[in-house]
């Protein structure tokens, strides 16, 4: 019988650069804020490229003041393979925490929690392992960018 432990082995990480939140206020779930996400990189062993221009982060924001996001984005491989994401996440801070990074204060990621389950869809090829695979992320926040590191489940 194969081993059942479940690991995790990081395999990259995205610098994805973000502009400033669009909101209309509170609506019947929350409020919802889309976050624009207007570029970035791939860096890491598995995988290297950039994040294309044009994709958002759509946060609702919990009346108990956490969110649960939900992004929809591009990256493009080194080699050229485009390669689509959708990242769905949890956001969970006390409210002083989320009050300082709302003004843009740098916060130390060890005062939030933040965490992510990118799914890939990748064209057949040296990029499919990424829609064959579970990955799990821990997220970095600042004004200007968002950190994922990307783990595979193995």
């Amino acid at each position: 019988m194969k081993d059942e432990n479940i690991g995790l082995d990081f395999a990259f990480e995205i610098v994805a650069q973000i502009a400033a939140p669009l909101t209309g206020g509170a609506g019947r779930l929350g409020q919802r804020r889309i976050i624009p996400i207007t570029g970035g990189t791939v860096r890491g062993p598995r995988l290297n490229g950039r994040v294309l221009p044009g994709g958002a982060d759509y946060e609702l924001i919990r009346p108990d003041g956490n969110s649960r996001l939900e992004a929809h984005y591009g990256i493009e491989a080194e080699d050229g393979t485009p390669i689509y994401i959708v990242n769905r996440g949890l956001y969970v801070a006390p409210p002083e925490v989320t009050a300082r990074l709302d003004a843009g204060a740098e916060v130390a990621p060890t005062d939030y929690y933040l965490r992510a389950a990118p799914v890939f869809d990748a064209p057949d090829g040296p990029h499919g392992w990424l829609s064959d695979h579970l990955f799990i992320s821990t997220c970095r926040f600042t004004p200007v960018a968002v950190t994922i590191r990307v783990f595979v489940v193995t």
